[in-house]
Parts: C-alpha cells; structure tokens; sequence
C-alpha cells in the first residue's frame, strides 16, 4: 500500500472519531504515554482563553525566536493549509513531518480513538519532540482543563480574555467558564491572566493548585495614548511603545508574560517585536484599493474590539459579515449595528453555516447574497464610490472563504 499524502491522512483522521469535539485527556494521555515523548529544553507555555489566543501566541513566539531561542507553536483553527496549525520559529512545518507524526501515532494508538484536535495535537507534540526546541508554545482549542493541549504539564499558564463562547461544552457562566480555562494551571507555576474584570474562579482556582496568580490592573496595568502606550508592574516599567498590529490588550498581557521566563526583557526587543508581529485573519490589511481589512471577530467581546479598531480608522466602513448559527449573532450585531455604513452578509457553508437572512433581521438596511464573491464586488464598488474601507469579518470560515479566492 502506497503511503498516505498529507490530505489522505487528514481525511483519514476525521473520520476515526463519530464526534468532532469529545473534551477529555484520558484518550489522549494513553497514547502521549505510548510516544514516550519529552519535552522542550526551556519551558512549555499554554496560552488559553475566548479570545486573544492566536496574537497572544504569536507575540510570544516572534520574541523568543529574536531572541534566538527555537520555538514551538500551536494553534487552531488554520484558514487554508493544515500546516498553518504547527509552526517551527514561526514557519509552517512541511508535509513530510506532519506526515511521518500522524504514521507513527497510527502505528501506536492500538485501539485508542482520537478526535480530530487529538490527533492534531499529538502531531504537533511529535514533531517538536523531535527537533529538540527550546520552548513549546501551546494554545488551548477549546476551554483549558479538558482541552488536548492541557495533556502537557506547563510551566507558565497565560488567560487573555473570559466572555460567553462555546456554552453547550463549557458552561453558560462566566464563573464556570472561568474555570474551565483556568484549569491549565500547575502547582508552583506562574499564571499571568490578561482578563479584564475576571470571574473569583480564576484566583480560586490557582489558589487551590497552588499557582502564583499575576492579574492585569492589579499585579500589572499599562495606559494607551495616542500614538504610544506606556507599560508597568512587576518592578518594570516600558515607556513610550509603538501601538502594536495586534490587540493592546493582549500586548500588555505578553509583556507579563515575558517576564516570568528567564530571560532579557528590553524596551528595544519589545518595541521590534510590536513593530513585526502579525497575524492572518485578525484585523490585518489585505488590500489597499479600497483598503480591505479581514478580522476573524465572531463573538460580543471580539466585536467590541473591532468596533474599537474600526473607529480609528477615521473613515466611513462597509461590512461583508458570516456567522455561524451557533454564535451570539444578536449580541454582535447589537455592538456593531451603528458601525458600518453598509452591510453586504453571505451564507456560510454547512449545517453550522447562518444565513445571510438570518443575520439580515437584525440591522434596518442590508444585502444578503449566497456566496462571499458576489458580497466583496458589491462591497468594494460601494467602497470605492464613498471612499469607505470595507471590513470582512464574523468567523474562521468567513476569513477562510475570502482567503481562497484571492
């Protein structure tokens, strides 16, 4: 039988497992137990939370990897290549290693089921296992206590955000999704939370772990000005910092956090790595002609951060919005109605996928189309006419169905 490529094996493993979230470690401990893998030199570093994740992990990662250390990142989901998900010093890892990891969790997980993630994560563990890294940088899926990532014992817990996302697996709660995230905690390792009036759960939990808790606007706080930002706490101070590309809020947490691995940290590294650091799909520029901007924004914390975003543009902005049905899609539209001069909504595809309709009810005036094409003509037309920046935004899936026909 002829080896399997890349895409054969991701088909493959999506159809090992009748759920494709089934939250718990016990699978996926067996068969971590089974690859007998190591970890990385320095510290591994899981990074959970309902949003920020994705800026939080990558900030810490081009820092580190300036600084010359060889650095492991994980995240989820990707937008158009698995590989997307497994990044060595930033750079997506090649087919062959995704390849040769998910042969030899094959050949070791017997009887073992394992979900999509589980299997996604093991992979990523492998890989790295193998290349001999200085640190691992980890983001949780879903959650924190149950989630995959959570099979490995971390040295520094980072929380950026707690909202309302995800309620039929963690809770319909702040408190119990509080939890929840926080139970990536280990005893006597750090955990820097980001969060902005966090839920008592948070500190009960590292208290009972034993966890020495660092918290935003107790323990370290920082003041945004209009072109600079100023950060303090924990015996440092960091004057005059550009304005980052990425989410202020988690900049401040990544500074935090910085700080409690050993190493150098200097207002000169942090000042380049604000400057460089980018992500895919979270309000970055896309286009300048009319200038187009793509968010992966699909719930009320995140929409008020884009609200935020928008407003400094300083210029009249035109929405092309999907949603999954899944989503607070009220809340968001509720923060975002009086944001846009236009809004242009697509049907997004599957049973998750929402209707342009269905979004349609909530805004007074707006066009509904079936496909993410006709939306952004007819947005960037608008665009153009009015001098506008248009804005795709509300889910992975909106991002990713933009991304593929660029």
């Amino acid at each position: 039988m002829s080896a399997k490529s890349l895409s054969e094996w991701l088909s493959y493993i999506e159809s090992q497992h009748p759920s494709e979230i089934e939250l718990g470690l016990e699978r996926g401990l067996s068969v971590l137990e089974k690859l007998n893998l190591g970890r990385p030199k320095v510290k591994v570093i899981t990074v959970a939370g309902t949003n920020g994740k994705g800026s939080t992990c990558t900030m810490l990662t081009r820092y580190l990897v300036d600084a010359g250390y060889k650095v492991g990142t994980y995240t989820s989901p990707h937008f158009l290549r698995f590989n997307e998900r497994v990044l060595i010093d930033g750079v997506e890892c090649s087919d062959a290693q995704l390849v040769e990891a998910f042969e030899v969790i094959e050949e070791v997980r017997g009887d073992t089921p394992l979900t999509y993630f589980e299997f996604s994560t093991l992979a990523a563990l492998w890989v790295y296992d193998r290349l001999g890294l200085d640190y691992w940088v980890l983001e949780v899926g879903l959650g924190g206590r149950l989630d995959s990532v959570n099979m490995v014992d971390t040295d520094l817990a980072v929380i950026t955000s707690i909202a309302l996302d995800h309620m039929d697996w963690l809770g319909d709660s702040i408190e119990g999704i509080g939890r929840e995230k926080a139970g990536i905690a280990r005893a006597g390792k750090p955990v820097v939370s980001g969060v902005v009036n966090p839920p008592q759960s948070i500190a009960d939990v590292a208290a009972q772990t034993g966890s020495p808790l660092l918290q935003k606007n107790v323990d370290f706080s920082f003041t945004c000005y209009d072109s600079y930002w100023d950060w303090q706490g924990l015996e440092r101070s960091f004057d005059g910092l550009p304005i980052p590309k990425l989410p202020m809020e988690n900049a401040a947490t990544v500074i935090a956090a910085l700080l409690q691995l050993d190493i150098e940290v200097s207002r000169e590294s942090l000042v380049s790595m604000f400057e460089k650091a980018t992500l895919m799909g979270r309000f970055q520029q896309v286009a300048t002609t009319p200038t187009l901007y793509i968010d992966v924004a699909h719930n009320p914390e995140a929409a008020g951060q884009l609200k935020q975003q928008v407003a400094r543009l300083n210029t009249q902005a035109i929405a092309v919005c999907g949603m999954l049905k899944d989503k607070d899609i009220g809340s968001v539209m509720s923060i975002l109605k009086d944001t846009f001069s236009e809004w242009h909504f697509i049907d997004l595809p599957g049973p998750r996928g929402a209707k342009a309709a269905e979004l349609a009810k909530f805004v007074s005036e707006s066009h509904c189309y079936d496909n993410i094409s006709d939306a952004l003509d007819a947005a960037k037309q608008a665009a153009l006419a009015q001098s506008a920046t248009v804005i795709v935004f509300g889910s992975f899936v909106t991002v990713s169905e933009f991304l593929s026909i660029q």
